[in-house]
């Protein structure tokens, strides 16, 4: 049957090549708006590889609105939009050394006579960023986006702190590229600290990069210490050729990773590629392959660029290592917030470099779209090569008889019924009693962000939960010596060492505790704003959620979370017993905000770099003259504090007619 439109396109070829526009337009959006890949990046290339294929075989395919006619995805709202001029071009990618040899043969066909050199460097898994310098201050960091509209990301960028701000002795203008990335101990502890919030668990570095460039609170972006590496001059300096710009970009002192190696042909290029084969695990980033250039200028321009990609650089990308192992069960475990989450129980395996045993399957949506099944044959991935993940069943191997798994509708710790509240696709244990739940609560409680109570770690809340010491974190405080000292391993010292550790506890701010009893949606950073905001608990317990959203910083889901804490007779009968405990219940380091001053009753943002002080100094000043800061701009905000580089704040400030004024004008209304 042939295609009405283009008679000469077989109509198979022509309906599969709108599914695969079609699925990849859809992973495009997932990645690049939502931060929810479902594919690799490998299994996406295959797609689009494909799909070139037959637009190659038939040119009637291939229409400007094709995935293989643009660079990557659109850029997410919320932020300034700006012009990539040029813009700013893919890779194209070899997945073999075979592929790497025929791409150094293939510039040979179109430079022939030239010498060709080249420049290998580590490829980082992170966001792509446009940077300008202007006489040696950064005056703008744009997001790749699309490579022709990106974001305007200058204020998150500038809380990077290996990025510098200003340059000495570099040129007027400045162009560059380079890669924003969050180190893995970085990650990791992000990681920890949402599992102690009982919140679900980031995949890996790069996501949450992306996310956290796109986040409209820069403090927070600051808080996630995200790290640059600059990889590309993109301005005419006099540099020869990639591997001089490379040196003068560090000689300016912008962060370039020392890992960079100049290399004379393909048994160079293939020894770089080998040498990071295994190495790459020892660094404190991720990397998925690596980057190889034409390092003379000359030659780049000799050689030039497709539509797409320029012909004289090529990403060679290491394939994420896979194992195979057979799934010995699939159980569900019970976190502190009752949430209930399958997992699959695994023939040890070794995987990027460790032994694994189990892997989440996050939630029975994500099993029941994988369709794990006990005794199954599994492919398992490292996501962002940190945590495992079942990619994929081989239904070949599957046993006869194997049964689909069925969640639970009663808790597999407790036996009570579970709930499914709308809007979450978690199946919660919502008894408090449950040994799980109270296991984890009180393992929150004691975190070091919490009442950091050392010494009452994960193997000692086991042992007093089946002596029955503990039925909930106000249990710590009625621990006695002779409790302790009939426990295995615990002898007169230690007991003693845990009970003044725990007498230590009761001193802490009020913004310790109210992060330690688990308030939904309530992290360290609300705990503390709440606490500093109130003074004491009584007067927080007091306040309705409207007042609550009173705060700059508490919206309502956090406010309607702690009202409904406090409203709970549960929660207010375990406060009252740490009172009665002598916890302490005050906030003794208060935000001061003056009743009277040039800024009083007034709700100001602060936006881009002030010269005189820090974020948080000026904030401390304009509270000192009675103003309250917030974080965002609304309809609500009276001023805005423009510093040197103000971004989206101050276009929608000027959008919403809020009053604007600059950092000499705030001197003056201070009177300094």
């Amino acid at each position: 049957m042939e295609n009405p439109l283009h008679p000469e396109i077989p109509s198979a070829d022509a309906a599969r090549a709108a599914q695969l526009a079609a699925e990849l337009e859809r992973h495009n959006e997932l990645y690049y708006v939502h931060n929810r890949p479902e594919i690799g990046d490998r299994e996406f290339d295959l797609l689009m590889a494909e799909l070139a294929a037959l637009e190659e075989q038939f040119p009637g395919l291939r229409g400007p609105a094709s995935p293989t006619q643009r660079v990557g995805g659109r850029p997410v709202e919320g932020f300034l939009q700006v012009v990539h001029d040029p813009p700013l071009l893919s890779l194209d990618n070899t997945y073999s050394e075979e592929e790497l040899e025929e791409w150094v043969e293939r510039l040979g066909r179109f430079a022939p006579g030239r010498e060709l050199s080249f420049v290998a460097e580590l490829k980082v898994d992170g966001v792509s960023i446009a940077l300008r310098y202007e006489n040696g201050v950064l005056a703008q960091a744009v997001t790749r986006g699309n490579g022709t509209l990106g974001d305007d990301v200058t204020a998150n960028v500038r809380t990077i702190r290996s990025l510098p701000l200003r340059l000495a002795d570099a040129p007027s203008e400045l162009m560059l590229r380079g890669e924003i990335y969050m180190p893995r101990g970085v990650f990791d502890q992000l990681n920890r600290e949402r599992e102690e919030q009982g919140e679900p668990l980031y995949a890996n570095p790069r996501n949450t990069t992306a996310g956290t460039v796109r986040l409209l609170d820069s403090r927070e972006v600051a808080r996630r210490k995200l790290k640059i590496a600059v990889y590309q001059l993109a301005s005419d300096v006099g540099a020869t050729g990639h591997a001089d710009a490379l040196e003068k970009l560090a000689a300016w002192g912008l962060p370039v990773l020392p890992t960079w190696q100049r290399c004379a042909g393909i048994a160079e290029l293939r020894a770089y590629v080998e040498l990071w084969r295994e190495r790459r695990r020892e660094l404190d980033f991720e990397t998925d392959g690596v980057v190889i250039k034409v390092d003379s200028y000359a030659a780049q321009r000799a050689l030039g660029s497709t539509g797409k990609a320029p012909r004289w650089a090529v990403a060679y990308k290491y394939a994420a290592e896979r194992s195979e192992t057979r799934v010995r069960d699939v159980t569900v475990q019970v976190g502190r917030t009752g949430t209930l989450t399958p997992v699959a129980e695994l023939e040890p395996v070794l995987l990027a470099g460790t032994v694994v045993k189990r892997a989440t399957l996050h939630n029975y949506e994500d099993l029941s779209r994988k369709d794990v099944r006990k005794g199954d044959t599994v492919y398992l991935e490292k996501g962002g090569e940190i945590i495992p993940k079942v990619v994929a069943v081989r239904l070949d191997l599957r046993p006869e008889g194997a049964l689909p798994f069925e969640m639970p509708t009663a808790c597999p710790v407790c036996g009570e019924k579970v709930v499914k509240y709308p809007g979450e696709v978690a199946l919660r244990c919502v008894n408090a009693g449950c040994p799980a739940i109270v296991a984890g609560s009180v393992a929150h409680f004691v975190g070091r962000n919490a009442m950091n109570i050392e010494g009452l770690g994960d193997k000692l809340i086991e042992q007093l939960l089946r002596k029955g010491l503990l039925a909930d974190y106000t249990s710590i405080y009625r621990l006695r010596l002779e409790d302790l000292k009939e426990l295995e391993g615990w002898g007169d010292k230690s007991a003693r060492n845990l009970l003044a550790e725990i007498d230590k506890s009761k001193s802490r701010e009020l913004s310790h505790l109210l992060f330690a009893v688990g308030i939904r949606f309530v992290g360290d950073r609300a705990a503390r704003t709440l606490a500093e905001q109130f003074g004491e608990l009584d007067a927080l317990m007091a306040a309705g959620a409207e007042e609550l959203q009173r705060i700059p910083e508490i919206g309502p889901k956090v406010a309607e979370a702690v009202v409904a804490f406090f409203a709970d007779p549960h929660n207010r009968e375990r406060l009252e017993a740490l009172r009665a405990y002598g916890v302490g219940l005050r906030q003794t380091r208060r935000r001061v905000v003056a009743e009277a001053g040039p800024f009083a009753g007034k709700t100001v943002v602060l936006t881009g770099t002030l010269e005189g002080w820090t974020r948080e100094e000026a904030a401390a000043l304009l509270e000192a003259a009675g103003a309250k800061i917030a974080g965002s701009v609304s309809k609500k905000t009276h001023l805005v504090i423009a510093g040197e580089g103000a971004g989206s704040k101050l276009d929608k400030a000027r959008l919403l007619g809020v009053e604007v004024i600059d950092e000499a004008t705030f001197r003056q209304r201070l009177a300094l």
